[in-house]
């Protein structure tokens, strides 16, 4: 196949003369999507370490929600779950505790969820809220403080309003909709075994889902390491529109790569504010991970992606529109 009239061929790699012209295509050409970084045992090594301490760093959560959830399970009343499932008020708490830094919260609200503790609409308030990595990146690139509580700001109106119109819609159009149950949950964690200390049985909870966890996380990882996220990106950084929508893609990736491809970009210049947000809007962290290992019901869990994607893609339209 010959070359263009503007191509140059070195090492296989095609380099257009014409690199400067905002073209996707030649742009995606110009470098691989997929690249491998340093050598494979120091790659091994990396991505071990870092699936490790992203694991470690859910424990406390896990055991606390497990411990919470065990409690809830046996010692309390009819009364204290239904404020828990408060479609009013649970949302705004959810939204609201979402945004502390790292995603903790999105795992503990996954769970609490699976085990039918809060509503949909808390659980999609706590996931786009949910700051990952997003916080620290922007307190490091001396971004000022009130550029922060905008944005900070934004994901928990954003996350509350959506989740108060999800959990009004789910009671208008399907009132009659089977809640989930925790001593269902529970009962398939346990199996056969039933145990009155609820410590005891928060741990193994806790260890079953870090241990899938961590596998997921370290197969992402290696992903995540090939994966030239900024590079696609930038190529598409001349198609606003595009940009925004592939923004919000990424942001579902269940890893903390995701969150710091997105908000490095927006430092740089690369990422307009409209598709920062709507990226870091579906950025859930692992809680998407936890969602599916606890949750049995596959379609329900990817309606729940539907609608976090499709909520991060229509806020970011709306300040896309506004700005």
């Amino acid at each position: 196949m010959g070359k263009g009239p503007h191509e140059i061929r070195i090492d296989g790699k095609i380099v257009e003369a014409a690199k400067q012209r905002n073209n996707l295509y030649a742009l995606l050409k110009l470098k691989p999507l997929f690249v491998w970084k340093g050598s494979v045992m120091t790659l091994f090594i990396d991505i071990l370490k870092d699936a490790l301490l992203d694991t470690a760093k859910l424990l406390p959560f896990l055991f606390l929600t497990y411990l919470a959830m065990e409690y809830l399970e046996n010692c309390t009343t009819q009364h204290t779950v239904a404020l828990l499932r408060n479609r009013r008020l649970a949302p705004i708490l959810g939204g609201t505790l979402g945004v502390i830094p790292q995603c903790g919260f999105s795992s503990a609200a996954a769970s609490l969820y699976s085990g039918g503790v809060i509503t949909i609409g808390t659980l999609m308030a706590v996931f786009l809220s949910t700051s990952d990595e997003m916080l620290p990146l922007l307190l490091a690139g001396q971004v000022p403080a009130k550029d922060i509580i905008v944005i900070l700001s934004l994901k928990v109106l954003f996350g509350i309003v959506t989740g108060l119109i999800i959990d009004g819609l789910v009671q208008i159009m399907m009132p009659n909709r089977k809640k989930h149950s925790i001593h269902e949950l529970c009962e398939r964690e346990h199996g056969d075994e039933e145990s009155e200390n609820i410590f005891k049985s928060a741990f193994l909870h806790t260890a079953k889902v870090s241990v899938f966890l961590f596998l997921i996380t370290f197969l992402l990882g290696f992903i995540m390491e090939s994966a030239s996220l900024e590079h696609l990106l930038t190529a598409a950084q001349s198609m606003p529109l595009l940009c925004l929508f592939l923004s919000a893609l990424i942001g579902l990736i269940p890893n903390c790569a995701s969150s710091v491809a997105i908000t490095t970009l927006y430092l740089e210049g690369v990422l307009a504010f409209p598709a920062m947000m709507a990226g870091l809007l579906s950025c859930a962290g692992i809680g998407l991970m936890v969602l599916f290992r606890t949750n049995r019901s596959w379609k329900e869990n990817l309606l729940t992606v539907v609608t976090l994607y499709g909520s991060s893609v229509a806020c970011g339209l709306v300040l896309f529109v506004i700005l």
